[in-house]
């Protein structure tokens, strides 16, 4: 588990698409923004006010590189995990406090779109057995063919760099799981 607590349910529009960074042991660390919205009726009947909540979601090895290579833009998400509270300081000094979904599932939602799953193989050095990440995952060729437009040539098995943390608007660093 990814951190001690209640595990959440969120389900929303992903704000941006995944960007996948490497902690300087190599763990690949995928983030995203996630958009959830709250409709409730309005105080004064027949009208729907609508509330959005922010948040980001963080993926850490394997799991990560595949919602990487699955997720982008737009794409409605389901995601299952644990809130963390970051605090956090910027190069200019100031400091700050960020909320973060440690995420142990992801998937898209089928409610309005459809899917195609395929399995991937397993790479390497992640494992890939068993649990709370578990089964499977990674490796191989991951180019979907698409528009090109996502930066697979970072992800086709090539040319993973020695990433170093980073990919956080807060200033902070992954260098390890947090679990």
């Amino acid at each position: 588990m990814a951190v001690n607590g209640a595990q959440i349910t969120l389900v929303g529009n992903c704000t941006r698409d995944p960007e996948v960074t490497y902690a300087a042991s190599g763990t690949a660390v995928c983030k995203f923004g996630l958009a959830v919205n709250f409709r409730k009726p309005s105080k004064n009947g027949g009208d729907w006010d609508e509330e959005v909540s922010f948040f980001d979601v963080v993926a850490f090895g394997q799991f990560g590189e595949n919602v990487g290579d699955s997720l982008t833009k737009g794409t409605r998400a389901v995601v299952v995990g644990r809130l963390q509270i970051r605090d956090w300081e910027g190069k200019d000094g100031n400091k700050g406090r960020s909320v973060e979904v440690l995420a142990d599932e992801i998937a898209p939602s089928l409610r309005w779109a459809t899917a195609e799953v395929q399995r991937a193989e397993r790479s390497d050095n992640d494992g890939g057995g068993g649990g709370n990440r578990g089964g499977g995952g990674g490796g191989g060729n991951r180019d979907r063919g698409g528009d090109g437009n996502r930066g697979d040539a970072n992800r086709g098995g090539g040319n993973r760099g020695s990433g170093g943390g980073g990919g956080n608007d807060n200033g902070g660093n992954y260098d390890e799981e947090p679990f």
